[in-house]
């Protein structure tokens, strides 16, 4: 990777569960959109609802000018009837194909369906972001067929065309060895954002859990790992403190960096 300038800073700001506000070089980023408050309940389909257990530190009306916003697929509890609501329908949203078309019926006209590995580039003077689509599943078979499409993201923040900062953000995915391909495919990472939690649902594990989360760290071996979507929803089943307990025991590599919501951290070791 070419060496990062001030001008490539990159900064994350938790919103709680998977929502996020990521500043890469020149470009804002929302991520997973939720902005219910504690008590209020989102809809899963197959007739499953989970309650928020947290409030949000993020609302629509604290939010910048967003370049895009980022969704690993379209659950209640990861794009809400909030954000429905408020958002900037004009903004576009780099999505699974089956929430794009979802999303185009309640009136978002940018949004961009990728497919696995496919890519999405923002241009902005000599800055480029990338995007790339990579591969999840949302629980083990034959639940991954009840539940929707998801996806994790490779972020590449580029100057000309040297790559500045490399990131992957997991989504809803259950632990496979397969995505050892986002290494292979992409290079190196500066950070791994997992979503965590251990969800619970038709009597499955459909998001990982500590143990699996250590098995991603060990597997890609970042230097930083920021987790995300571990205590919001009634449905988690395992907190952030079995994942630092299976990181630490393991002794895997890199650095965790649990950050609170609200708080602003630098992405960068």
């Amino acid at each position: 990777m070419a060496a990062p300038s001030p001008a490539d800073d990159v900064t994350l700001t938790f919103g709680g569960n998977a929502t996020t506000l990521l500043r890469l070089g020149p470009f804002t980023l929302l991520t997973d959109p939720n902005f219910l408050r504690r008590g209020q309940r989102a809809y899963l389909g197959k007739g499953l609802w989970t309650k928020r257990l947290t409030d949000p530190a993020l609302q629509p009306t604290q939010l910048p000018t967003l370049d895009s916003i980022l969704l690993s697929h379209l659950h209640a509890d990861h794009w809400d009837r909030i954000a429905t609501r408020t958002l900037d329908r004009g903004t576009p949203v780099v999505t699974t194909q089956a929430a794009a078309r979802a999303l185009a019926r309640r009136g978002f006209r940018e949004t961009v369906d990728l497919t696995p590995w496919q890519q999405h580039e923002l241009v902005r003077d000599d800055a480029t972001l990338r995007i790339t689509s990579v591969p999840g599943v949302h629980g083990p078979q034959p639940v991954a067929k009840l539940l929707p499409p998801v996806m994790g993201s490779v972020l590449e923040l580029l100057r000309g065309r040297e790559v500045t900062w490399r990131g992957y953000i997991s989504g809803d995915t259950v632990f496979r060895p397969e995505l050892g391909e986002v290494l292979q495919r992409c290079g190196p990472l500066d950070v791994v954002i997992p979503h965590l939690g251990g969800t619970r649902a038709l009597g499955f594990t459909v998001t990982m859990d500590g143990r699996q989360g250590a098995d991603l760290v060990e597997l890609l071996k970042p230097p930083v790992t920021v987790p995300v979507h571990y205590d919001d929803y009634d449905r988690f089943a395992s907190p952030l403190g079995d994942f630092v307990r299976e990181v630490a025991a393991r002794r895997a590599p890199g650095e965790i960096r649990a950050v609170t919501r609200g708080e602003t951290i630098s992405l960068r070791a």
